[in-house]
């Protein structure tokens, strides 16, 4: 049976090898799991899936392949969709939902078990069966202090477990990014040291030192072990960036959260001879482009943020700029950054497929080296290896 279990992972494309699988094998002739679907999905994706970013492609086809098969050992039977159809919502006050049961998850367990037997017809607005709208804790678009949530929307968030989630849907690799995806791409750029005060317990030192000192107790310190890469992005802003607002958030949020040492600065589609960081103020405190490009050293990882969706002037004509006459071109800075910081990306939230009718993207590419990638999580790692060379 697991063989072709294994042809629709590979089926999936997800890289799983036949060692891989030998492995799953052997776990579970050695019991390393009970016999429950559960417990053999978490290992078989422990010993299969090599990759987070590959968690939703695992979950789509073990879904798939197994498929009905919980119902032939007694756990999840098929539930009709119209028993799911919400048509209605209660309103409770507070010492009716103050009253409501919280079962435990065992007994939630086998009190669903026992209505997927007994319920015949769709159910709706009430305490006990599978439906909507009501107190049971089965369903959805109710109300229960615990329950488990089967079909539509979550609400008050309450569900102790969700029927068929897939819990990894957002870690594909074609798939927009979310705070915490961005930062799990953005860890394949890290370059740990240790530095600053010792502050930190040094285990295997102190160990080491105790038992030299013939037990008696010598604590050994170390600095806190620290990711020292050095990052520089710069983020274009306002104009068509507007479109992208809510993902930038997410990437300055989460490249504040993984890098220490970054700092950052704004520009409005193309850099140009001054910078800023407080868009709020943007035209009284600025900073000279020189004087960045001075302040940082070399193995500085500098990276673009923008959709480098403007006009071809902007990039290649002195005064070409939307907002002032600026004395140099566009592309004379880029050039500068490039040459300072020989380890450079930028990172285009636009849809890839959307470049090619773009002119001034296909020049900021060619100024970029081809060092041009998505806002994906493929996208992001690939910029994150050719940063990390």
């Amino acid at each position: 049976m697991l063989i072709d279990f294994f042809f629709t992972l590979k089926d999936a494309k997800i890289p799983v090898t036949i060692r891989e699988f030998l492995t799953l094998l052997e776990a579970l002739e050695r019991g390393v799991v009970t016999q429950s679907l559960d417990d053999f999905y978490y290992l078989a994706r422990l010993a299969l899936v090599k990759d987070e970013a590959h968690y939703d492609r695992f979950d789509r086809a073990f879904a798939l392949y197994f498929k009905g098969i919980e119902t032939a050992i007694g756990g999840k039977e098929a539930i009709p969709l119209d028993w799911l159809m919400q048509r209605m919502k209660r309103e409770l006050t507070d010492e009716q939902r103050a009253a409501l049961e919280k079962f435990g998850y065992d007994r939630l367990m086998d009190r669903l078990a026992a209505l997927l037997k007994e319920q015949k017809e769709r159910h709706e607005g009430g305490s006990k069966w599978i439906g909507t709208g009501g107190t049971s804790p089965f369903g959805h678009g109710g109300t229960n202090p615990e329950g488990i949530r089967i079909g539509g929307k979550g609400g008050d968030r309450t569900a102790v477990k969700v029927w068929e989630q897939r819990a990894y849907r957002d870690y594909d690799s074609d798939k927009e990014l979310g705070t915490r995806n961005i930062k799990v791409a953005l860890r394949r750029l890290r370059r740990f040291a240790r530095t600053g005060a010792a502050e930190e317990l040094a285990l295997d030192q102190t160990i080491r030192a105790t038992a030299n000192n013939a037990g008696w107790l010598d604590l050994r310190m170390q600095p806190e072990r620290r990711n020292n890469v050095k990052v520089l992005m710069l983020f274009d802003v306002g104009g068509s960036m507007d479109d992208h607002v809510e993902r930038m958030e997410e990437l300055f949020s989460a490249a504040k959260a993984e890098f220490k040492n970054m700092d950052f600065f704004y520009f409005h589609n193309c850099v140009y001879d001054h910078l800023w960081r407080n868009n709020r103020r943007r035209n009284a405190e600025r900073f000279p482009t020189q004087d960045v490009l001075r302040k940082y050293p070399p193995d500085t990882k500098l990276i673009f943020v923008g959709d480098a969706t403007m006009s071809p002037y902007e990039i290649l004509q002195p005064g070409g700029s939307v907002e002032y006459n600026n004395p140099e071109a566009g592309a004379t800075w880029l050039g500068r950054f490039t040459h300072a910081f020989p380890k450079f990306a930028w990172l285009n939230p636009e849809p890839e497929p959307y470049w090619q009718y773009r002119q001034s993207i296909a020049i900021v590419r060619q100024l970029m080296n081809d060092r041009m990638y998505p806002v994906t999580l493929d996208g992001l790692e690939r910029a994150m290896r050719a940063l990390a060379k």
